[in-house]
């Protein structure tokens, strides 16, 4: 049975909460200044090589000027927060309210809290003047083809799309390739939306390259 203070049983009502987030997304987000939006697995324990590159690789972004956005749990997002608090620079993570509860990591220096994922979504992507995808599972996943498919379909300015591990990502980019590409279901120029580094420095010159283009 439902409470009467049950915000979320009616639908017109949850519009205000969406709201709310949004609002509050976007009063706190347009203030940090150029920013790199790190994605990547929770699962990723400290010790694993990835973790090592996610904080060198956040600290290298951050003395290149740029505050760092994670989701705010362990693994990946631990690293990237930890690399930009010890750069100094903004440690940013959007936490998200799930059944399996995710405990916002230590080193965040500013944390905001969605309900909703798609409101997240939004965030991670409206201030950033990039993204670095790590290895992780089905919400890496999702969060890499939503950014390119945005790109893709211009709804949002193209911008720096960085996959990080070769080894990692050439089973997936391969079947892009043989089924996407040679199936006339995506173009050759589509798969310039994103590029593939193994090095923490390259990452930082993807991003230099890129906006020198742009100029």
């Amino acid at each position: 049975m439902l409470k009467k203070d049950d915000f979320t049983s009616q639908d017109t009502w949850r519009i205000f909460r969406i709201m709310a987030e949004f609002v509050e997304g976007f009063e706190v987000l347009a203030r940090i200044g150029p920013a790199v939006t790190i994605f990547g697995s929770a699962r990723t324990k400290p010790g694993d090589k990835y973790y090592r590159l996610a904080e060198e690789s956040a600290f290298l972004l951050a003395k290149d000027g740029y505050a760092i956005i994670t989701g705010a749990g362990p693994g990946i997002m631990e690293a990237a927060n930890k690399g930009a608090k010890k750069a100094g620079v903004a440690s940013i993570g959007l936490n998200i309210q799930v059944p399996v509860a995710q405990k916002p990591n230590r080193f965040i220096t500013k944390l905001l809290d969605f309900r909703y994922f798609f409101c997240r979504k939004v965030m991670f992507l409206k201030y950033a003047k990039a993204a670095v995808i790590f290895p992780g599972g089905f919400g890496t996943m999702d969060e890499f083809f939503e950014t390119i498919t945005l790109i893709q379909t211009q709804r949002m300015d193209s911008f720096p799309v960085v996959l990080v591990g070769s080894a990692y990502w050439k089973g997936l980019i391969d079947w892009v390739k043989k089924s996407m590409l040679k199936g006339d279901r995506i173009s050759e120029e589509d798969l310039k939306i994103f590029c593939i580094v193994d090095k923490p420095i390259e990452i930082p010159e993807a991003i230099r390259n890129f906006y020198s283009k742009q100029k």
